[in-house]
């Protein structure tokens, strides 16, 4: 089978030597899973978020724009399980799913910026800084990059990156935004986690990026 059709039957496995990744990031991606569900500050979680049970009486579109995007874990979830267990990775219905997913959540990332952006969030100059770069940073240089080596990357190993992208936009700016947040380990367990699985989740992004200036061409 040519990269042609391979490509146009959504993609087939790559072999033994990105089985391990999968593996990995399979669990890395598990444990994002169940950070949807852990309380990131003040015993809220992504979930307690977009479901308007923040305490006070909080809930607002902020707060559900910010917490929606760790629910990213579960279609990354998805091709992860795909990869490692069937021959064929994607479908062309589901990759343009996931494409709607992750523009979704990159248009939320950056109408909860907007408060920073404007001098309306009420937080110090730092922490202004430091959450429009790995917003927007992550973001745009992702996208750059996508758009440059698109033809290099496999059609749903660009789904991956696209989704993760995504996810760690808005992961790292709310790691920024409730860093210095009180409470305990346990009312902060989600914290923590993210913390931990954002250096894997960003370096397999940047391995991502480094196959396709190795590649010739993508071949599923």
């Amino acid at each position: 089978m040519n990269a042609r059709s391979i490509a146009a039957n959504g993609g087939m496995k790559e072999g033994k030597d990105a089985a391990w990744i999968d593996a990995a990031g399979l669990l890395v991606w598990t444990a994002a899973g169940a950070v949807a569900f852990l309380p990131f500050a003040v015993n809220t979680s992504p979930w307690d978020a977009v479901t308007f049970r923040v305490p006070g009486n909080q809930g607002n579109w902020w707060h559900f724009l910010a917490g929606a995007p760790f629910f990213l874990a579960f279609p990354m979830i998805w091709l992860r399980l795909r990869s490692l267990f069937s021959s064929r990775l994607s479908t062309p219905m589901g990759r343009r799913a996931m494409w709607a997913v992750a523009g979704f959540s990159v248009v939320g990332t950056t109408l909860v910026e907007l408060p920073f952006l404007f001098h309306l969030a009420g937080t110090g100059e730092w922490q202004r800084l430091a959450v429009l770069s790995v917003g927007f940073g992550i973001v745009i240089a992702s996208a750059f990059l996508l758009f440059l080596r698109l033809r290099r990357i496999s059609p749903t190993r660009a789904c991956m990156v696209a989704l993760g992208a995504a996810y760690l936009a808005n992961a790292a700016l709310c790691l920024v935004v409730y860093g210095d947040a009180v409470g305990t380990i346990a009312s902060r367990s989600g914290w923590f986690a993210t913390v931990a699985i954002a250096w894997p989740m960003s370096l397999e992004l940047i391995g991502r990026f480094a196959e396709t200036f190795r590649t010739p061409h993508a071949h599923m």
